[in-house]
């Protein structure tokens, strides 16, 4: 007779195979998918690899894909560990850039555009975070429904900027505002699109979050709040604060990588549906597999930019429609996810 039982503390190395295993099916999956659409899975996976990874402009397109994921990814980890679970880094991502235009159009140009610039767009993506992470911790409201419902109000918003009163004068037709000045835009890589200074400051953010997270008495608090509410309210820490505080660094990460877009690639506040690529949910996948340790992104975000850059290599090469990579996306987070829990069951064997 075979039965299961719940395994309170896996082992990380069953916890691998299981998420290894799952992984292997989301791919199985997804060729069939593939194979539905008429298109052989290996042709399809080996043409991703090779465009990708084995030529130049491809692996220009996955840094490129890969930058807003290393800062969102980041600030979602340290929100899922400590089980603040923001679904909102698409909004967060979109304010960050309406704060970063804000101080590009109507401040004077100069040496200090790209610091602020970046500082407003962390202030602006930490503050929509904000109602949010005080309505789960004053009145316990879910804060996946808030911060959901939180990205259509920023799109909204952004949208009526860029057709309205930021709307560019010397544009007719579009909706999008007037070009940033050079000092409000980042130096890039060459003739790509590869806007460094974000990489850089993706990395920083991730180890400076890893060792905020176990190095700091901080840190300890946010764990604790993360593995027991209960406990950490028992224990007298200020849990409410906590949550908070999770609130303003994930969603200011977001707004980071907002500006980034917008300093390093567009140079200007444009649509919503063009500033973004859903950066904010593929984003939930790099750190869901990061496993809480914000560290773990700079390997993760490399990972699913490599799914975003293939998106367009599929769309050229085989006639798929872009979208199709929301679909590999969510298929690898529902087998995550299922992994999730069957990482914690063992089989056994008895009457």
């Amino acid at each position: 007779m075979i039965r299961l039982e719940q395994e309170p503390r896996p082992r990380r190395a069953k916890v691998l195979g299981v998420y290894l295993g799952m992984g292997v099916v989301a791919f199985a999956l997804t060729g069939g998918v593939f194979a539905a659409y008429g298109v052989s899975p290996w042709e399809v996976y080996r043409a991703l690899l090779e465009g990708t990874l084995g030529e130049r402009q491809g692996l220009a397109e996955v840094l490129r894909r890969t930058l807003p994921l290393l800062l969102i990814g980041g600030g979602l980890t340290l929100a899922f560990r400590v089980g603040f679970f923001n679904i909102g880094a698409e909004g967060q991502l979109l304010m960050g850039a309406v704060g970063g235009t804000a101080v590009a159009l109507f401040l004077p140009p100069g040496a200090l555009s790209l610091p602020l610039m970046f500082l407003a767009g962390a202030v602006t993506g930490g503050l929509w975070a904000l109602p949010a992470a005080w309505l789960r911790s004053r009145v316990d409201v879910n804060e996946i429904l808030t911060t959901l419902m939180l990205n259509a109000v920023a799109s909204s918003f952004v949208l009526y900027l860029v057709s309205g009163p930021w709307r560019g004068e010397q544009v007719q037709g579009y909706t999008y505002t007037d070009a940033f000045p050079d000092a409000a835009s980042l130096p890039v890589l060459g003739e790509t699109l590869v806007h460094w200074p974000t990489g850089v400051l993706g990395v920083v953010v991730a180890l400076a979050l890893q060792v905020l997270l176990t190095r700091t008495s901080l840190g300890y608090a946010l764990r604790v709040v993360g593995a027991s509410p209960r406990a950490a309210r028992y224990a007298g820490l200020p849990t409410q604060r906590v949550v908070l505080l999770t609130g303003l660094l994930s969603g200011g990460a977001a707004g980071l990588a907002g500006v980034g877009e917008v300093a390093g690639i567009h140079h200007r506040l444009l649509d919503p549906t063009q500033l973004s690529l859903g950066y904010g949910f593929t984003a939930i996948i790099v750190a869901w597999l990061a496993r809480g340790h914000p560290a773990l992104v700079l390997l993760t975000a490399p990972l699913m930019g490599v799914i975003l850059a293939g998106g367009d290599l599929l769309k050229i090469s085989f006639n798929m429609p872009f979208r199709v990579i929301d679909v590999f996306s969510g298929v690898l987070l529902f087998c995550l996810i299922s992994g999730e829990a069957l990482a914690r069951y063992r089989v056994r064997w008895g009457r």
